[in-house]
């Protein structure tokens, strides 16, 4: 019977107890030691809320504090994770964990997850991945219940900004102080964390008109992060050079490239007058930037302004580098963060477990992905398959641990 649950999808390249070994009991052990998170636990110390919530977010459809009470208090799940059966939980228990425990420590996990995946990118899978894409989504449906949040006219939410390679998302912060209402101050946060993430990297930043400010994109030229965003139409800048040449081709397949110029950038710089009052002055950058504007074919009264730092690549290249930010993979990977994982539901109203969900969702994503990846399989098959995996594996382990008496397997 063992051997039956174990081999149910036998035709797959990579099982789920090959990615629960992507996380080891001992590394879960040594980083509870080192970040002191366990410190004034009682019973859900960090290594046993982590795999109550990856096995609560497998198990359920709508995770709540009152289904994790119940998870955690299952038989199978306790001997999946080789827990004390005596152990009971309450929700209020797990509500003050979440609301307490440092965040930190899950987001160690994830990044370790992360680099050991992204450490087995061939040569050319890594090409592929350098495309950054950046973006973010608000969450309000629990406005009226948080303890606080980011919104207006008295509204509350979360936004989640996340920096995604095509395949995992490689980068994520949930945000609820009001000064990340503004994508300009967000996308950047976002960007720079990533950036430190990445030492030496060769990544091109994609983002939408969230990032508009001319010292934001000075501040990502002289650090070396390269760029390409939408800019908004008809704004202000100093023609230096055209580099449209003379029979350079325009059709660039979807669109109609109608210029690639070398400029430099406008900003209000403030200034304080005789009076003691500020006002602001236009004044030019010193950084250059590309300003490539196309032409829709399917609309062609619509034209995209783009900028980017690149000055290699072709105006034909930093097109297609946009149009991919979120292409068919990318915008799918994303969706399935949204939708299948609920991201948009809130299990925690505090700020502190709201960011240890957001990293917790980022690990599920990251298993489901590669196990969906390796196995050539969609979305929603690979989280029902992995879901079925992990029970099995559970029952299995059970049945071996009652030498196959199946009558004692669920005896309380």
């Amino acid at each position: 019977m063992k051997e039956e649950m174990m081999s149910q999808f036998k035709d797959h390249k990579i099982s789920v107890k090959q990615l629960l070994a992507l996380i080891p009991d001992a590394y879960l052990e040594r980083l509870c030691q080192q970040s002191g998170v366990d410190r004034y636990a009682k019973v859900l110390h960090g290594r046993k809320l982590f795999y109550l919530l990856l096995y609560g977010m497998l198990e359920n459809e709508r995770l709540s504090q009152h289904s994790m009470e119940d998870t955690f208090n299952d038989l199978l799940f306790k001997q999946l994770f080789q827990l004390d059966a005596s152990e009971k939980v309450r929700r209020s228990s797990i509500s003050e964990r979440l609301s307490r425990i440092d965040a930190d420590y899950f987001r160690q996990i994830y990044e370790c997850i992360y680099e050991q995946y992204a450490g087995l990118y061939s040569d050319s899978d890594k090409e592929k991945h350098k495309l950054i894409r950046v973006d973010s989504s608000l969450v309000s449906d629990t406005a009226g219940k948080l303890q606080s949040g980011l919104g207006s006219s008295g509204k509350k939410g979360v936004k989640y900004t996340m920096a995604f390679d095509g395949l995992l998302p490689c980068s994520a912060q949930a945000f609820n102080q009001s000064s990340y209402n503004s994508e300009e101050v967000a996308l950047p946060k976002i960007v720079w964390q990533h950036v430190k993430q990445q030492t030496g990297h060769e990544n091109l930043y994609v983002f939408d008109r969230g990032v508009q400010s001319a010292r934001s994109l000075q501040s990502f030229d002289e650090q070396s992060v390269s760029f390409v965003c939408r800019a908004k139409e008809n704004r202000k800048y100093e023609l230096l050079e055209n580099l449209l040449k003379e029979g350079q081709p325009i059709d660039l397949g979807e669109s109609i490239l109608l210029s690639d110029e070398l400029v430099r950038l406008y900003y209000g710089q403030p200034i304080k007058n005789k009076k003691g009052n500020i006002h602001s002055r236009k004044t030019l950058l010193e950084q250059n930037f590309r300003l490539i504007i196309v032409e829709s074919k399917q609309q062609p009264e619509q034209h995209f302004w783009l900028l980017a730092n690149e000055l290699e690549l072709s105006a034909q290249e930093i097109v297609q580098a946009y149009r991919r930010r979120w292409d068919i993979e990318a915008a799918a990977a994303f969706s399935f963060l949204k939708q299948e994982l609920y991201m948009s539901h809130l299990v925690s109203l505090s700020q502190n477990g709201i960011q240890v969900m957001l990293y917790m969702t980022l690990i599920v994503a990251m298993l489901l992905l590669i196990y969906k990846h390796a196995n050539g399989i969609g979305y929603k098959t690979a989280k029902r398959r992995f879901a079925m995996e992990v029970r099995n594996l559970a029952i299995a382990m059970e049945v071996a641990h009652c030498h196959g008496q199946l009558d004692k397997l669920f005896k309380t």
